[in-house]
C-alpha cells in the first residue's frame, strides 16, 4: 500500500506542474497532460480505496 501512496503523490505532483503551466502560460499541451494525469489519479485512488478496505478487514 505504501507504493500506491507514493504513486499517487507522484501523479499529483505531475498534475500540479502541468495544470500550473496551463493556467500561467496557456500551454495547451500541459492541459492535455494534466487531464490525463487526473484520470490516472482517479484510477489510483480507486485502487487505494480497495486496498485500504482490505487492510482494515484484517
Amino acid at each position: 500500500m505504501k507504493e500506491l501512496v507514493e504513486k499517487v503523490n507522484q501523479l499529483v505532483a505531475e498534475f500540479l506542474k502541468d495544470a500550473e503551466a496551463q493556467i500561467e502560460n496557456g500551454n495547451k499541451a500541459a492541459g492535455t497532460r494534466a487531464r490525463k494525469a487526473s484520470l490516472e489519479i482517479e484510477k489510483s485512488m480507486k485502487e487505494f480505496r480497495k486496498a485500504s478496505l482490505e487492510a482494515s478487514k484484517k
